[in-house]
């Protein structure tokens, strides 16, 4: 992962255009007259071997014969020269490249002459755009170093496409629309540069107010994620990605196997790192101007004002498809509202004020809905009349806007979008649209982007048991099937990897043969459960292989004679194998669920919560999501399906044990972390009623893994082997990375901290942290972000927080900036010095390249304590010391 000299590609000073041409037709003709057209601010020179001048401009033969290194080149010449170009360019100081030239990836020649324009680039660390791309524009230095057919405006809005006919297209768009653009960016092959060092780069950038992608597929997920969770927690990232149709895993063992590689997972992902997809490219500039005009909507509860009863009717269909709420007028609001408005009005949402409402009608209503509480936003329906000037309506709604009481979005159902346009200014710039269902859409989308904010920042209580997962047991289990040459566990060993993770599960034996179902059954006790366990059978319902309510062995002998038979008969080539017995589990008006875990070929594991049963596939009521989980994730998990209003207890069902189903999904969330082998697993069903739950039935496969440990995951989950004990004043203190659940004792331990302390940690007056702020802190990303607590020990809870020494590291891992902060009781005393050597301890080896921090130079004690630690002192400006802590020998860091 790494920003480094994406400043030259995105900020360039000077350009040279390799293959620049007067020849018609010719892609680097096209380039250079476009950056010509440009007027961009610095010197933009030519390069062709042949001719020279270019467009009137004087033409340079080769690289080194420009007159100094250029911060950006663009590269239109053919593939078996771009390696050479490379390599001249990184040689005389050039840093970035975008490389236009075509080279066919799909072709081994073209495989061979990427990896050689890589290692070129490499010695240079010279960063390349491409190759076949469309090129790059900075519109705000006049730069359109591209072959597109028009120019971008400067804007805030930046553009990343991997598609570059969908580049041109959305250019085309953007002009018609009047949107601006701080970057248009072609992807291209993505050879280097990606979409995560772009959205590293965008996300810190001051002049981009939102980042929207096209997408077509990720790579490098974790990198990605990181990347993403980050941007977004500065700005909007709003994500189109094509390909929507099922790309299920052909021979997946597992309902949840066969959704590896689906669509469904980047939803998962998307949402995970508090991006927002919408469906369409014209949407993805919507919902940047919705966002940009709106700080964003409480909830998903919305209120319909109209002049028509159509219009209303047909947003508030299209709010209820979409997954949204209508909102409910309350009892004060029905009552102004009978007061303003003619006795025929629809007295609910939508609220429909006649046709022939006068513009002081609509501010009327405006103001009233304004401060029902029962609505998380309004949206504002005009159809035109010839009674009221459109104009007028506007500027009668404005100053009832002004109050900010609640967020509006306007739809003007008539005109051009200059027309609608102009209205939203009058009114004060709400986000205006031509139909309901596009208003609707809209909305939606803002819900949809702080349901996952609150996701990205998510605070969750601790865990409501403990559990510690016998890893030992489970390890065992998958040995000896790896032993075994992998493959599917039968399913009683699939119980005990289970039950060693704290999972309940119904007490189940194997019978390897029909001689042997008695003895079991005397063990077990009636009724009984059989199922055929044939390796060639994935889903037993499907060949009748299943039988319930065996009250005797004259039945379960019966029953297995049967079930082979039909085995045999449909699957004449299937291994019969054996059978699974297992006690019968009686709960009346219990739920069956489905809970699942599979690895897709982007993200790695995934998990898949839903209904159950032998219709799970039927039904598809399920929701997935990317591990690691806690309980609030799991939560928001559940909450994604249909089934959870059942759960909740909704038409007569009694509520189910939501809090165990919870912690069911942090188990099996556990055990996919801990155990890469496990590539498919299927709970289902798992019963749950108002006793609990239980799985009565599970399908594991097992290979070898191919990342170890938690390489594989998307998101870097909780690193405990960084726990460990310290000697302090006589007793032990807990050294550990932060956790989203410290939040309370955050708080506690931050109002122990006296103004003085506050402010030398935080360079301004604290009173307190806001809760956000909180959540920042103690929510991080452990792949570029650390934050070690000293934590006393408590029973019963957390423990409280000594003190906290933090690192945040830039994306290329050179240098990380660190701050420290104790109670203030406990200054003095030695704390700082093993908390700050635990994290330097930790950076080294993780191979940070240096440490740097700023302390105000009358600190003395801080200063003191970073002399002992080996820092050196840097420059002193406006009170403030820098301080730099060389971690690595110069031989070892990255160029």
């Amino acid at each position: 992962m790494s920003t480094r000299n994406l400043d030259k590609l995105l900020h360039p000073a000077s350009v040279a255009i390799i293959g620049a041409s007067d020849r018609a037709g010719a892609v680097g003709t096209t380039v250079y007259r476009n950056v010509l057209a440009g007027n961009f601010h610095g010197p933009a020179w030519p390069v062709n071997l042949r001719h020279a001048s270019v467009a009137g401009q004087k033409a340079h033969r080769t690289v080194a014969d420009l007159p100094a290194a250029p911060d950006l080149a663009v590269i239109c010449t053919p593939p078996a020269t771009v390696p050479g170009l490379v390599a001249e360019l990184g040689a005389i100081g050039t840093r970035a490249a975008i490389v236009i030239t075509a080279v066919p990836l799909a072709r081994p020649e073209g495989r061979e002459l990427t990896a050689a324009m890589l290692a070129a680039a490499r010695p240079h660390c010279l960063r390349i755009l491409g190759p076949n791309c469309v090129g790059l524009l900075v519109p705000g230095l006049g730069l359109n170093a591209s072959f597109a057919h028009v120019g971008a405006k400067p804007g805030r809005l930046a553009f990343v496409s991997q598609s570059g006919a969908l580049t041109t297209a959305m250019l085309d768009y953007a002009n018609r629309t009047g949107a601006g653009f701080s970057h248009f960016i072609s992807l291209g092959n993505s050879a280097d540069v990606d979409f995560g060092d772009l959205l590293d780069a965008l996300g810190s950038d001051a002049g981009t107010r939102a980042i929207l992608l096209y997408m077509e597929a990720a790579t490098s997920a974790r990198k990605f994620m990181s990347a993403a969770r980050a941007a977004a927690r500065n700005k909007p990232v709003i994500v189109v990605k094509s390909g929507r149709s099922a790309a299920a895993a052909a021979a997946a063992a597992s309902h949840t196997g066969a959704l590896a590689g689906s669509d469904q997972v980047y939803d998962a992902a998307f949402r995970r790192a508090g991006m927002l997809r919408v469906g369409t490219t014209r949407a993805l500039f919507d919902a940047a101007a919705a966002l940009g005009r709106i700080a964003g909507v409480d909830g998903d509860r919305l209120m319909v004002l109209s002049n028509g009863g159509g219009p209303g009717v047909m947003a508030i269909d299209a709010l209820v498809a979409g997954g949204g709420r209508p909102a409910v007028l309350s009892a004060e609001s029905l009552a102004a509202l009978d007061a303003l408005l003619p006795a025929t009005w629809s007295r609910a949402n939508p609220v429909d004020i006649i046709g022939d409402a006068p513009a002081e009608r609509y501010a009327a209503a405006l103001r009233v809905l304004g401060q029902d509480a029962g609505a998380d936003a309004i949206l504002l329906i005009h159809a035109p009349t010839a009674i009221v000037p459109d104009r007028e309506i506007a500027a009668a709604c404005a100053p009832a806007l002004a109050s900010k009481r609640k967020p509006v979005l306007a739809c003007w159902m008539a005109g051009d979008d200059q027309h609608r346009r102009a209205l939203s200014e009058a009114m004060g710039g709400p986000p205006s649209f031509e139909t309901p269902e596009e208003a609707v859409a809209g909305f939606l989308q803002l819900a949809n982007y702080r349901r996952n904010q609150q996701q990205l920042l998510e605070v969750p209580p601790s865990l409501p048991e403990h559990f510690e997962p016998d890893r030992a047991a489970a390890g065992e289990i998958v040995a000896r099937a790896l032993a075994g040459g992998g493959g599917l566990l039968t399913e009683p060993e699939a119980k005990r990897l289970l039950a060693a993770y704290c999972i309940p599960v119904i007490e189940t034996e194997y019978a390897p043969d029909r001689a042997s179902l008695p003895a079991i059954a005397r063990r077990l006790g009636f009724p009984l459960a059989l199922k055929i366990a044939s390796p060639d059978v994935s889903h037993k319902s499907d060949v009748g292989g299943v039988a319930l309510d065996l009250e005797s062995e004259v039945q379960l002998l019966a029953a297995a004679d049967a079930m082979r038979a039909r085995l045999l008969a449909l699957l004449p080539d299937a291994r019969p194998g054996g059978f699974s017995v297992q006690r019968m589990a009686r709960r009346p008006g219990a739920q069956e669920l489905i809970l699942g875990a599979a690895v897709d070929p982007t993200f790695g594991p995934v998990l898949l919560f839903g209904q159950g049963g032998t219709a799970v596939e039927t039904i598809a009521d399920r929701a997935l999501a990317l591990p690691p989980l806690n309980v609030a994730l799991a939560r928001e998990l559940i909450g994604r399906t249909r089934v959870y209003r059942l759960l909740a207890g909704a038409r007569g069902h009694a509520p189910a044990r939501l809090d165990e189903i919870e912690l069911a999904l942090v188990k099996l969330s556990q055990l996919v972390t801990d155990l890469p082998e496990v590539v498919e697993l299927d709970i289902n069903p798992l019963l749950v009623g108002p006793e609990g739950v239980v799985a009565l039935d599970a399908r594991v496969r097992i290979e070898r893994a191919q990342r170890p440990g938690d390489a594989r995951l998307a998101i870097r989950p909780y690193p405990k082997e960084l726990e460990e004990e310290a000697a302090f004043e006589g007793g032990r203190i807990l050294l550990r990375p932060i956790r989203p659940e410290d939040r309370r004792a955050h708080e506690a331990f931050l109002s122990r901290i006296e103004p003085d302390d506050m402010h030398a940690r935080f360079f301004r007056a604290v009173r307190e942290l806001p809760p956000s702020e909180i959540a920042r802190y103690t929510q991080i990303d452990y792949d570029r972000e650390m934050a070690f607590v000293a934590v006393q020990p408590r029973a019963g809870d957390g423990g409280d927080i000594l003190g906290v020494a933090r690192a945040h590291a830039d994306p290329n891992n050179q240098s990380a900036d660190f701050a420290i902060i104790v109670r203030s009781d406990l200054k003095g005393r030695g704390l700082g010095d093993i908390l700050l050597g635990k994290l330097i301890r930790y950076c080294r080896a993780r191979g940070t390249g240096r440490l740097v921090g700023q302390v105000f130079a009358e600190n003395s004690r801080m200063l003191g304590l970073a002399h002992d630690l080996g820092f050196r002192r840097g420059d002193c400006r406006d009170g403030i010391v820098d301080l730099v802590l060389e971690l690595q020998a110069a031989g070892d860091r990255a160029n």
